[in-house]
């Protein structure tokens, strides 16, 4: 599903390298989380594959199906099946939560030749998918994120990714700030989309989230490089010694 070899990446506007040679394979149907120190390059590696601003590639490259994404405008990225889910989802004051989802959900049909979704279609679709969410109709007609709580932001963003169904789901410490609740709410909605034809790539800093959205590898991030990689109890010795004794051991 994601190939990513060799990748370095910089700043754009200073010469100070991020990434330094990150290597991961994510076969189609898996579930993949990065742990690592801040400062690892987590975050950065969510942003370039998603097509931010202000990151320069300098060697390497990421095919999504065998697809170089790293050349693809943002839109372009999420029309192939790439989603981003953001540790600080914007607000979007003066538009309204359903014009949003369904804006984006008919651009990307029309990016990949399908037929836009009517109205009726869209709102029988949208509200079974955010019962199960435990959001409101109040939710939906509010502008995107606006007076939203930080586990209302977090579930709407799993909404969205609910609905528009991409094949490639990175989520970038979607975990933070949310309760216990807020955090079972979440899982529970990613969880529901877990398939075959689906990836999901978490990066997180607890094992909290890991006990819920059980990985199938866990990759182990530091100084922009995946260094050591293993099943769920390599997160589970994470969360009882911290990474010292890791990077110790891969130095």
């Amino acid at each position: 599903m994601l190939e990513i070899k060799n990748l370095h990446v910089k700043l754009e506007e200073e010469d100070k390298q991020i990434l330094k040679g990150v290597d991961l394979s994510v076969g189609a149907g898996q579930v993949h989380a990065i742990m690592g120190p801040n400062g690892s390059g987590k975050s950065t590696l969510s942003y370039v594959l998603s097509g931010k601003d202000g990151y320069e590639v300098t060697q390497g490259g990421a095919q999504l199906e065998g697809a170089d994404i790293l050349d693809m405008e943002p839109e372009e990225r999420a029309a192939a099946g790439l989603f981003l889910a953001f540790q600080y989802p914007v607000e979007i004051p003066g538009v309204g939560n359903m014009t949003f989802l369904r804006t984006a959900l008919n651009g990307q049909r029309k990016a990949r030749g399908e037929a836009e979704m009517n109205s009726a279609e869209f709102l029988k679709l949208v509200r079974a998918k955010a019962a199960d969410l435990q959001i409101s109709n109040d939710m939906l007609k509010r502008p995107v994120n606006v007076g939203f709580s930080g586990g209302e932001k977090k579930r709407n963003e799993i909404l969205q990714m609910a609905v528009l169904e991409p094949k490639m789901c990175i989520m970038d410490e979607t975990d933070s700030g949310l309760d216990v609740d807020a955090m079972k709410l979440v899982a529970q909605g990613v969880n529901a989309l877990r398939d075959a034809g689906r990836s999901f790539l978490v990066i997180t800093h607890y094992q909290r989230l890991l006990d819920h959205i059980a990985p199938d590898i866990v990759h182990i991030m530091a100084d922009g490089r995946i260094v050591k990689s293993g099943g769920p109890d390599l997160a589970l010795e994470v969360e009882k010694n911290g990474y010292a004794d890791i990077l110790a051991e891969v130095a």
